[in-house]
């Protein structure tokens, strides 16, 4: 196949040059992916580009699409937001009722466009697009297993390793070889994969990550989250379950279960951070779960304050919730802005906390000379956390009360949500006391993961905790470390210089 670049800069299936990270990068956990699928309506591109749209919050680093008349697969991807990515023009000739599209952050794999979703291989069988929410944690070691038996991959994403292990399946069916695929990975999944002529849909055995089913003028809609299916007006017909997968074919729908049971684990971090406050998520309304999570914390640690204000904007229902229960006035003391974007362009040192600061600024008048509860959802690495404390205080707030609508967090994830190394998490290193006086705050407190847990409503709840306990319910990547001991890179830089010969290292771009 060969993949042309546009005027534009956008090459449909190429590479490009890894995007400079945007302000605040580093210091605030990132969403992962989001995707969407449409069978059997004839604006079905159109319609993925609205779902793409309402799913923006789960990735902002590349979106792309693909779609079928029941014949050749077509698409486009691009890094970016999905406004830049698909103009009118790239929109219009992807036509055909059958489409899957996939925002990205890059949770494994670097951003450039090569690693942007759905990925889409031709292979013995004719053709297949595949996009993918969450992480595997043997993919390492799938990867090299792959590579030794001569397999060459194009991308360094783990999304990758499905497509080739569905390629290597020796089932009939397109179903079958997709299921035969996943019978070797471990982690988080919730996919859509095509090869033109059908969807299959599937969410992992621990069900980590959310995947919905809808309707629309007959057509089946596919969405990570049940905000895409309000944007089109679809009717929601209910959450894939753990391990279910499900096949639309001009037949007919079909609904299985070929995995091994597991007990669920969905992560709970979908209802702290992830998801939108406007998605019902795990049977449960994420708005709701984050307004009891700040009941629980205005409980937990009563403190006298004048208002109640949000690290915006996940943190806004929590905040809420605090203020209806300790009957302290909630008010908007940060003014965000929206139209942040990427900037490559930094400012000389005259200009401290850039980065905080183009996205985050206090409202003066509303926070001078208050005692201040400030809610954020989590604490990362704390130099943003510090940073923003010490806008308040320049801005006149008389005290600050901390208060973080999650526990601690102690420990990686492995299954879809970007975290630093744990030695880089402030929580691995510092006790609550140690915190807080890093960050300069009168109190602090955190979510008991108890409160955690009870906010969610759900009878008999098992969760994904691991970044507050370290109970991962799956091996974890250190268990499948790749196995690369033969292959020896001998660097010869310095005998050859010697000589009077330079060696010249490739450009990155080449």
């Amino acid at each position: 196949m060969n993949y042309p670049t546009d005027a534009d800069g956008h090459s449909d299936w190429g590479d490009e040059s890894d995007p400079t990270r945007g302000p605040m990068d580093g210091d605030r956990l990132r969403d992962e992916c989001g995707v969407f699928g449409v069978f059997g309506h004839p604006d079905a591109a159109t319609l993925t580009y609205l779902g793409l749209y309402a799913l923006q919050h789960r990735g902002q680093e590349g979106a792309g699409i693909v779609v079928s008349d029941g014949g050749q697969l077509r698409g486009h991807r691009g890094v970016g937001l999905v406004s830049d990515v698909f103009k009118p023009h790239r929109l219009k000739p992807l036509q055909g009722d059958l489409a899957i599209g996939h925002v990205r952050y890059s949770t494994f794999g670097t951003s450039v466009l090569k690693n942007v979703q759905p990925l889409m291989r031709d292979y013995k069988k004719g053709a297949i697009a595949l996009g993918h929410n969450g992480n595997l944690t043997n993919a390492g070691q799938l990867r090299e297993e792959l590579e030794s038996e001569g397999r060459i991959f194009q991308s360094t994403t783990d999304t990758e390793v499905i497509i080739h292990l569905i390629a290597k399946s020796q089932e009939e069916s397109f179903a079958d070889s997709v299921v035969d695929a996943l019978r070797n990975v471990i982690g988080a999944y919730s996919v859509l994969a095509t090869n033109g002529e059908e969807i299959v849909a599937v969410r992992d055995p621990n069900g980590f990550r959310p995947l919905w089913m809808g309707r629309l003028a007959g057509a089946y809609i596919f969405a990570s989250e049940s905000c895409a299916l309000d944007i089109i007006d679809a009717e929601p017909i209910r959450e894939i379950e753990p391990g279910e997968v499900v096949v639309v074919t001009r037949d007919g729908v079909q609904s299985f279960k070929p995995f091994a049971p597991v007990k669920p684990t969905p992560c709970i971090f979908e209802f702290v951070y992830v998801a939108r406050p406007d998605s019902v998520i795990f049977g449960r309304s994420v708005d709701e779960v984050r307004k009891q999570l700040g009941r629980n914390l205005a409980k937990q640690l009563p403190v006298d304050a004048d208002m109640v204000m949000a690290v915006p904007d996940s943190s806004n229902q929590v905040a809420l919730g605090y203020s209806h229960e300790s009957g302290i006035p909630f008010d908007m003391g940060f003014i965000r802005n929206h139209y942040v974007g990427r900037t490559f362009i930094e400012p000389d040192q005259q200009i401290r906390d850039f980065g905080v600061k183009i996205k985050l600024n206090p409202a003066r008048t509303a926070v001078e000379g208050k005692r201040i509860v400030l809610v954020d959802d989590s604490i990362v690495r704390g130099t943003t956390s510090k940073k923003i404390v010490k806008m308040l205080r320049k801005c006149g707030v008389k005290e600050v009360h901390f208060r973080i609508s999650c526990p601690p967090i102690i420990n990686s994830c492995y299954y879809g949500i970007d975290t630093p190394e744990r030695n880089k998490l402030i929580a691995y290193s510092m006790s609550v006391d140690k915190m807080r006086e890093f960050l300069q705050v009168d109190s602090l407190a955190f979510q008991t993961i108890e409160g955690m847990v009870s906010a969610t409503g759900m009878p008999n709840p098992q969760f994904c905790l691991a970044c507050f306990n370290n109970n991962y319910p799956t091996p974890t990547p250190e268990e499948f470390k790749p196995k690369r001991n033969n292959r020896r890179h001998i660097d010869m830089s310095a005998d050859l210089a010697g000589i009077g010969i330079e060696i010249q290292k490739l450009p990155t771009h080449w």
